[in-house]
């Protein structure tokens, strides 16, 4: 149990702690939030976990084909927030197209064989 709390804590201290950045510096914050930290994180625990490296490998493979489709999220709010729409109905327009190509992309990934 205290090994599950000490992933919850670090994990949690990294994300507060890259949002309190952003209060200060959007780019230090974007530097930060643009580094993997979740999914580095992600492949730490799974190692310590199971020390399976082919488990690690299937993440590390299914996450680079799944964040092509996250990308249209950082174009999308920003343009919609530029245009004065409002922040939640951005972030939710945004996340639904985001969710739209998630489902594109795992379309797509099955015709062509690649198992994420």
């Amino acid at each position: 149990m205290a090994y599950y709390i000490t992933k919850v804590i670090i994990t949690t201290v990294l994300i507060v702690s890259i949002s309190e950045i952003s209060k200060r510096s959007s780019l230090i914050g974007a530097l930060l939030a643009s580094i993997p930290l979740v999914s580095v994180l992600a492949m730490i625990w799974l190692y310590i976990d199971t020390k399976n490296v082919d488990k690690i490998t299937q993440l590390s493979k299914g996450v680079f084909w799944l964040v092509l489709p996250s990308l249209p999220l950082f174009l999308i709010l920003p343009a919609l927030l530029k245009k004065g729409v409002n922040f939640y109905l951005s972030l939710g327009v945004s996340l639904v197209i985001m969710v739209s190509c998630y489902l594109v992309m795992v379309a797509i990934l099955n015709k062509y064989g690649i198992k994420v």
